[in-house]
């Protein structure tokens, strides 16, 4: 569970990170998920655009992709979302040490 601070730091790192992936028309299938989760290991906080012919809007799209991929909402602001999940690989846990001395 994010606290407020650690959200709120995550969310300025977010503000300029690069939409990684973008949400169409389809539905969250095993494919889209395994790109998310690989993405996550790899860079800890991703940014995912909900394009406007989605099936879903942007708060539930954020909602099912962290279920599905044991991950936390950091922000859903109007189409963009924020995903973070500590890396699975300890190489790669340089944002999650970053916030935990928050």
């Amino acid at each position: 569970m994010l606290t407020s601070k650690r959200r709120a730091k995550l969310k300025s790192i977010g503000a300029n990170t690069e939409t990684l992936y973008q949400m169409g028309k389809n539905e969250i299938d095993g494919n889209y998920i395994i790109q998310i989760n690989t993405a996550l290991d790899a860079k800890e906080l991703i940014k995912i655009k909900v394009l406007e012919n989605s099936v879903y809007n942007a708060r539930e799209a954020a909602d099912n992709l962290a279920e599905k991929t044991d991950s936390e909402v950091v922000c859903v602001i109007g189409s963009k979302i924020l995903l973070y999940r500590k890396s699975r690989r300890a190489e790669k846990r340089e944002l999650s040490k970053m916030i935990e001395n928050i």
